[in-house]
């Protein structure tokens, strides 16, 4: 064993010997816990094909290795990393996300599993990884609750689903203890990525077991114990359910699990993972879960679970808290029909699988699929913005274009790199050819980055404050 396993607690590695077949491959394990995680990201086909993305970056400098469990995921490396990742412009736009290949697995089993499934609860969905690649698995049909406990990760949640163009989202802001109670059996699929000790993303974060103990672990997974409760309540019978954590150690994996199967033994069954992917056996336990070990893949740590809901259980006692009047209203036949040729003028279409509600000046689009949930739960925010009514019309939200547009509306107008930058510092245009129209829906590499009023020679830039970019942009 290397000097340099000092760095992992004791306790930690008595844990791990009990797990790994042998000394050789600890010391796999240890070595490659100590090297730099390298980067991958996932296509985000709510917005470009796979074919089309790797067209657009053919000339990119960027080496593109396939993940074999995830159809849009990439491992990338770049000619040049002087430019983060996340400022590049395919980036900004919600072409893709920068996403670790080993958290792209727990979507990839749940959707293998449940492919049509219209109600989708990510019970801690912050920042918002696994919540976009259901969404595109999902192709915006149906509805994802996406829950996230912190309330200062909720932002970060929503910046993110708002740049990947998702609609299908009613976001809530809980502890997902509640929702087996407050929403029972509401659910086709649940993903129950499930705060953990962290211990697969030492790669990425030196300090990961910095403050590790025994102690801090079951008491994590006691907590586990009673959120996938929770989510097994919340699931209708004939569901899929996955657990998965970003840690190694059995007492937050295995064991939450078998916790549950000895609770509901007649209403639970393990659904085995050994055909996710090729290569799958090699992280396969004797259970049918995958136990993915760094060295493994060459990835982080991760674990993951998938079962299957065979018949229901005792209901939950009835939540104690009050949820208050829902402060919006479905729109009007008549106000939804000029809505909606307002929109189209500009641009924004949408299908059925949308409906339109108003709260004060604001008109928003639901995904229909939320409806049962409403007046059950208090959301934080449900589908999209669409646009706030003044005097003169409506003015159009940023995140519904980024939602809705298309490049090859008759608004579009494309910018030039140079431009495009300017835009994402929340600076004006100055084209030297102005649109037409009063209004455009401004691109780059044929994606909408917003929408702008001309206003003399200049495009008024409408970029929401709290993303505008500094620093080297693009490539």
């Amino acid at each position: 064993m290397s000097d340099s396993s000092c760095l992992f607690p004791p306790d930690f590695l008595a844990l791990m010997r009990d797990i790994l077949s042998d000394e050789a491959e600890l010391n796999r394990f240890l070595a490659i816990s100590q090297q730099p995680l390298r980067r991958s990201l996932r296509v985000n086909t709510l917005k470009i094909s796979v074919a089309q993305f790797l067209d657009l970056t053919a000339d990119y400098g960027w080496r593109l290795t396939p993940i074999p469990w995830c159809t849009e995921g990439f491992w990338i490396e770049r000619d040049d990393e002087s430019l983060p990742l996340g400022s590049t412009a395919g980036h900004l736009s919600g072409l893709f996300y920068i996403q670790e290949a080993s958290s792209m697995l727990p979507v990839s089993a749940l959707f293998d599993a449940a492919p049509t499934a219209l109600s989708v609860m990510d019970m801690a969905a912050a920042p918002g990884s696994k919540t976009t690649q259901m969404a595109a698995r999902m192709d915006n049909q149906g509805v994802i609750l996406a829950n996230e406990f912190s309330s200062s990760r909720v932002k970060v949640l929503h910046a993110n689903i708002s740049r990947c163009g998702v609609s299908n989202s009613a976001l809530t802001h809980f502890d997902g203890r509640v929702f087996g109670a407050a929403l029972p059996e509401q659910f086709d699929a649940i993903l129950l990525d499930a705060p953990c000790s962290g211990e697969g993303v030492i790669r990425k974060d030196v300090d990961a077991l910095r403050n590790w103990s025994l102690e801090s672990t079951t008491a994590i997974a006691g907590t586990q114990r009673e959120l996938i409760d929770s989510a097994f309540h919340a699931l209708k019978p004939g569901g899929t359910l996955v657990y998965s954590t970003c840690t190694l150690n059995t007492l937050e994996n295995q064991q939450v699990i078998h916790d549950l199967l000895a609770r509901y033994p007649d209403a639970v069954r393990i659904d085995p993972l050994d055909g996710l992917f090729p290569g799958a056996q090699q992280a396969l336990t004797p259970e049918g879960f995958l136990h993915v070990f760094p060295h493994l893949f060459d990835s982080e740590g991760f674990f993951v679970a998938r079962l299957h809901k065979t018949a229901s259980v005792p209901p939950l006692p009835a939540p104690g808290y009050k949820v208050g009047k829902f402060p919006f209203s479905p729109v009007s036949r008549k106000l939804s029909a000029e809505i909606e040729a307002a929109a189209a003028a500009v641009g924004l279409v949408w299908n059925d699988q949308l409906t339109l509600w108003q709260r004060d000046k604001e008109i928003w689009l639901f995904p229909g699929a939320v409806e049962p949930m409403l007046g059950k739960v208090r959301f934080s925010r449900i589908g999209l913005k669409l646009a706030e009514t003044f005097a003169k019309g409506y003015r159009w939200q940023h995140e519904a274009i980024m939602a809705l547009a298309h490049a090859d509306s008759p608004l579009a107008f494309a910018l030039s790199e140079a431009e495009a930058e300017e835009w994402y510092r929340g600076r004006d245009i100055y084209p030297q050819t102005l649109p037409s129209q009063d209004e455009a829906i401004i691109t780059f590499c044929q994606q909408p980055l917003g929408l702008v009023k001309k206003v003399g020679s200049r495009l008024k830039n409408s970029y929401p404050r709290e993303l505008v970019r500094d620093g080297r942009l693009f490539r």
